[in-house]
């Protein structure tokens, strides 16, 4: 008796079976959990079953509008409910959403516009005067005009979902503080692998509810609205930092998990709950980018939360990838604040010749890791460089500590040159912002006749009476002489100039110094 071979010679069996996408799994919680709420915003709630129709009529609609695998769709649009459902249709057809900062300039959005030739915009009612920028693409407006493409013929037709793993699924533009600004493209891969990560390293749960008020062009948004949505949690749209809203959330939900705070709004959070007298209720975890932080916020606002705060280093074109393992305990004003590596991923330090350093040298973090995005939409030459050997170079300047961790150093390109040293500002910072007398400090480059670069510290005080001086004795003795600031500059918190991810534009800085 002969066995007939089930293997197909044409076909990629093994690939196809574990060929997992975004779409597959959101299906899955649409069946498994239909009437569940998935989307809550100041509009209402949607019931997974009720997002999965409309995702299925907004797919069958984009591709009635000629968007086919691989095609891009543009959006520009504050926090919405249709955001997510754009991901997620387009996410069905393998098509690339296309996240618009709406921060950016005209000049600054023509061209990002100009380098993802999108097919397809959607812009909301608050945008409108933008859409002239996308030339001869369909622009279609959220609100009734939306609503009634959405009830056409043409988006009650079934499609099956075709998206593969390496297929685009959004691209998210870096910030552009030392040039323009960059479309990096995340497939479905690496959303899947965000999110293992995430629950790896317990930065997210499973079925837990997300509060995405950071602009959903960002990554924290919009990586954790997609990994919450294929999870079966609750997402609750907010129109941006609303701060009453955002403690209202806090002290109302009891499943969250992950409860965004940027660098820069912490204080804004602390000075809500003093008022009202209350507490939130417990999140998982809290916060992000602690080196950013003055070091008492952190153990204040993990008190008030009773939750520990993330320690995160990640990147748009990484995720959490390569050091957002660790947290940083309640109570705690943490002295040290070196990164555990992330899970699936892997790390070498280099000089700039490529080879690698000894521990507790510095060098320029490498990165391979699954989460990693698939290149910069439109630019080959800087993806090239970008994935040198093999390897993602992520710019970072690291140093290996004795037991393992990684010790954030500074932006390899941002670096002050004075008399042939080099310094790295981070490291001055870092001295700054563990003084309880200090609510935040940026230290940027100024060029000098004599050194060629020194550096000037901007300090937002904490304490009024702290002077120029003071600020000087919190550095001496502990930094060399050739890092010390020349310069003390004094600024309001507010007046701090941030990017959404709430870091300091030290470009915006060094500007004031001209």
């Amino acid at each position: 008796m002969t066995s007939r071979s089930t293997e197909s010679p044409k076909q990629d069996w093994p690939r196809t079976a574990a060929g997992l996408n975004v779409s597959d799994l959101f299906e899955d919680q649409v069946v498994t959990r239909p009437d569940a709420v998935a989307i809550q915003s100041a509009e209402g709630e949607w019931t997974y079953a009720q997002l999965g129709m409309r995702v299925d009529r907004m797919a069958a609609w984009l591709q009635s509008q000629g968007v086919q695998r691989g095609e891009r769709v543009a959006i520009l649009s504050e926090n919405r409910r249709e955001f997510a459902l754009t991901l997620l249709a387009a996410a069905k057809l393998g098509a690339i959403v296309a996240c618009m900062n709406w921060r950016q300039s005209p000049d600054e959005l023509s061209h990002c516009i100009g380098l993802v030739t999108p097919r397809v915009v959607l812009v909301s009612p608050r945008h409108r005067q933008h859409v002239s920028l996308f030339g001869s693409a369909r622009v279609t407006l959220f609100g009734a005009q939306f609503d009634e493409a959405l009830m056409s013929p043409a988006a009650g037709a079934v499609l099956q979902n075709c998206a593969e793993p390496e297929d685009g699924l959004y691209i998210l533009y870096t910030s552009g503080t030392t040039g323009k600004p960059k479309a990096a493209l995340i497939s479905h891969r690496a959303l899947l692998a965000r999110s293992a990560v995430g629950a790896m390293d317990r930065g997210s749960r499973r079925g837990s509810t997300f509060i995405a008020w950071p602009p959903m062009f960002h990554m924290a948004s919009a990586d954790n609205v997609l990994i919450t949505l294929i999870g079966g949690g609750k997402v609750i749209v907010m129109d941006g930092l609303q701060v009453e809203a955002l403690c209202d959330a806090a002290e109302r939900e009891s499943n969250l998990g992950w409860f965004v705070l940027m660098p820069g709004m912490i204080d804004k959070v602390l000075d809500e709950f003093k008022r009202r007298g209350t507490r939130p209720q417990r999140p998982d975890s809290i916060g992000c980018m602690a080196d950013l932080v003055p070091r008492q916020q952190i153990a204040e606002v993990t008190r008030l939360f009773d939750s520990p705060f993330r320690n995160t280093f990640g990147s748009t074109e990484g995720g959490p990838a390569p050091g957002s393992g660790g947290r940083v305990a309640v109570g705690v004003t943490p002295g040290n604040l070196a990164k555990n590596q992330s899970s699936l991923s892997r790390v070498r330090l280099v000089d700039e010749a490529g080879r690698e350093v000894a521990q507790g040298q510095t060098g320029e973090l490498l990165l391979r890791s699954p989460t990693l995005f698939s290149g910069y939409w439109g630019m080959p030459e800087a993806t090239a460089e970008a994935f040198a050997d093999g390897w993602f170079h992520t710019g970072d300047v690291f140093v290996r500590e004795p037991d393992g961790s990684l010790q954030f150093v500074d932006r390899r390109k941002y670096l002050i040159k004075s008399g042939g040293e080099n310094i790295y500002p981070a490291e001055i910072e870092q001295l700054l912002l563990a003084s309880p007398r200090i609510a935040d400090a940026a230290v940027v480059r100024k060029s000098d006749a004599k050194w060629g670069e020194v550096p000037v510290a901007f300090v937002a005080a904490r304490d009024e009476s702290l002077t120029a001086d003071d600020v000087l004795a919190i550095c001496r003795g502990r930094i060399a002489s050739y890092k010390m600031p020349r310069e003390v500059r004094f600024v309001r918190n507010k007046d701090m100039p941030r990017s959404t991810t709430g870091k300091i534009m030290r470009n915006e800085l060094e500007a004031l110094l001209k």
